[in-house]
């Protein structure tokens, strides 16, 4: 833990509070189409219809804001599903739990044409809470009942499991792939406000929740004998913990499609930074994450230019290397 007292704590979330703006500043001003941080600072206080200004308003700042968003989101829900399960490993994407929301919007848009964001916001949740539940269930399979490895591979067989059933999908309909493939990619381009209006409800409230969890949290992370010893519901913490994870990472995939990495990167980091009080986890990671997914997205930009590669392909290479490090350690918090 490199940030031991209150105050320097404090202070580093503010910082980070900092580093997260001007990043989203910048993801404001750069990318394919030419403009300047004066010519972003007139399209919000002299809008002149011009299309540099049209970009600005109605293309960059709607994804800075997605990518803040969705990297806050799938940093926290990796952080309670680490504390949940005790498990380094633990992840949305890792558990299949990104692919189920997946693959149930995926079915809306091959099969029903579904078009609706608040539909597909539904149907993710519905996906993620399904192969949630789903792996939860085949992991406590056998004698010792729940394990982090049991869990780690049931999540696997789980991610595998969805992505097979969402190729299948595409490959008889061909039409749907041309709609979702740089979506399943994982990827905020071309999302507009009505993208995220239509999740934020859901996600500020699961926000809200994991803060007021946090302590509960850590009363748990003692064991659950102890926790039990002081008058704790664990059930109730973890049931309530488990719906604000589904929240979470189906609010982000309705979103931006399934990104993998950051709900494991950013939780190690912010332990590595001010330790395990999830007081201070929580908020750390909504911060840490959203500075990843918008960094990232800005270097998506310029990998390929003028294409873009999805920010999902971004993530992967910086946490790949991070999963196998953490892989090799082995299950030790």
């Amino acid at each position: 833990m490199l940030l031991k007292t209150n105050q320097i704590k404090l202070l580093g979330l503010v910082l980070g509070l900092f580093v997260l703006l001007i990043s989203m500043c910048a993801s404001v001003v750069y990318g394919y189409a030419n403009t300047t941080w004066t010519m972003a600072y007139h399209a919000f206080t002299q809008f002149d219809g011009s299309n540099e200004h049209i970009i600005l308003q109605t293309v960059r700042l709607p994804r800075a804001l997605i990518g803040a968003t969705v990297g806050a989101s799938l940093a926290i829900a990796g952080a309670l599903m680490q504390a949940l399960t005790k498990n380094p490993l633990a992840s949305p994407s890792i558990f299949g739990i990104n692919a189920g929301a997946g693959f149930f919007v995926v079915i809306a848009v091959s099969l029903f044409q579904v078009s609706s964001l608040q539909t597909y916001t539904w149907l993710a949740f519905l996906g993620a809470a399904i192969a949630a539940f789903t792996v939860y269930f085949v992991g406590s399979f056998g004698r010792e009942g729940l394990t982090p490895i049991k869990l780690t591979l049931a999540g696997a067989a789980m991610a595998a499991l969805f992505s097979s059933l969402t190729q299948g999908l595409l490959v008889v309909n061909e039409a749907a792939l041309d709609q979702v493939l740089f979506w399943l990619a994982g990827s905020i381009q071309g999302r507009n406000l009505d993208s995220l209006t239509s999740v934020i409800p859901y996600i500020g409230a699961a926000f809200f929740v994991s803060l007021l969890l946090s302590s509960k949290i850590n009363v748990l992370a003692m064991g659950e004998d102890i926790a039990k010893g002081l008058g704790q519901r664990t059930g109730t913490v973890k049931l309530i913990t488990a719906f604000v994870i589904i929240i979470l990472a189906g609010g982000s995939v309705a979103i931006s499609g399934p990104i993998g990495f950051v709900g494991i990167v950013i939780p190690h980091l912010a332990r590595f930074l001010i330790g395990n009080d999830h007081r201070w986890v929580i908020p750390y990671c909504a911060v840490l994450g959203g500075i990843l997914l918008v960094v990232s997205d800005i270097g998506a930009r310029y990998i390929v230019m003028p294409e873009e590669v999805p920010v999902g392909v971004m993530t992967a290479i910086i946490g790949t290397p991070f999963f196998v490090y953490i892989a090799r350690r082995g299950f030790r918090n």
